[in-house]
């Protein structure tokens, strides 16, 4: 077993690395002046298990042509068995047509991963769990809920915690929180006018006196959040904190939940975090490395990854 990483999240990659025991794999990712990426292995991989840690977050095309690049030198290099490990997949939201003549982007990036040569793909809390389908090789989903779960049992009392999904949308996700905690559940009505924008029209469920915890797989511009938070802080709720997977934040987002109602916005470290989500007093970051790395050992020798979240 080899474990190699692209540009995107180095850090979590390492961390990886260090729970599983192992060198990280030597690669050069670099570009030339006209930014054309080139991928070199500078060690022997014939008839290796080789992972590639990989996010395709910020930039995403950028990322994900490190991926392609990367498997297809493994590919060639005469690996046994090559598993792209993309803790955060992008392009996850475009995974329909939303109206006519649009693409199903996710299907195309899902085929694009599997003729640059992988033979396998590890995820992390799909944003549809269908996109596992759009994939003709054996793919793991990963759920980061059992970390985020035991984190909101390390610093709450869970007698007065009630789970709240920021969208009908999201129930599925919120209710299997909600049986982890064994709390009850509320679910926020909204309308979205236009895209980034959502309009909070009500409140399902009763969270007057309660600690809401509002939990996602991305936050992106934030707007939702800090829409749900005002609303039920509106309704009685003693404070608001948010749990999200994929903390996409993009433009000013950081600053919008930092000067929000939100008591603290939970992200994990599946896209990797910049210097103002660091820096935010609002924002804090859970690792992966341990799930993740589990689960890499696990696919290795060929024993159960559900059993994770048994």
């Amino acid at each position: 077993m080899k474990v190699f990483a692209g540009n995107s999240n180095r850090q979590l990659a390492e961390a990886i690395c260090n729970y599983l025991n192992v060198p990280m794999g030597k690669a050069s990712v670099r570009r030339f002046a006209d930014q054309e990426i080139f991928v070199e292995i500078q060690e022997n991989v014939r008839g290796e298990d080789v992972f590639v840690v990989q996010s395709t977050s910020f930039p995403t095309n950028d990322h994900l042509m490190e991926l392609l690049i990367m498997i297809d030198a493994f590919r060639r290099s005469s690996a046994r068995r090559i598993t792209a490990v993309l803790p955060y997949f992008g392009y996850a939201r475009q995974d329909r047509k939303p109206g006519p003549r649009t693409p199903i982007s996710a299907k195309l990036v899902a085929n694009l991963i599997t003729q640059a040569g992988a033979n396998r793909v590890m995820t992390l809390d799909l944003h549809a769990g269908q996109i596992q389908g759009f994939f003709d090789i054996p793919t793991d989903n990963l759920y980061a809920l059992p970390i985020l779960s035991r984190d909101i049992k390390s610093r709450l009392n869970l007698e007065n915690v009630m789970v709240v999904s920021p969208d009908v949308g999201g129930v599925v996700r919120a209710r299997s929180l909600a049986k982890r905690l064994d709390c009850l559940l509320a679910i926020v009505d909204k309308r979205r006018e236009r895209p980034g924008e959502s309009e909070v029209m009500n409140i399902i469920g009763e969270v007057e006196g309660k600690e809401c915890i509002l939990i996602d797989d991305i936050v992106d511009s934030g707007g939702t959040l800090c829409n749900a938070a005002d609303a039920l802080l509106k309704n009685g709720a003693l404070s608001v904190r948010a749990y999200i997977t994929h903390g996409v934040l993009s433009n000013n987002a950081v600053q919008r939940i930092t000067s929000s109602r939100l008591e603290e916005l939970v992200i994990t470290d599946s896209i990797q975090p910049r210097g103002e989500m660091v820096s935010s007093p609002k924002v804090r970051v859970v690792t992966t490395a341990s799930l993740i790395g589990e689960a890499i050992n696990r696919t290795s020798h060929e024993s159960s990854v559900s059993s994770l979240f048994d």
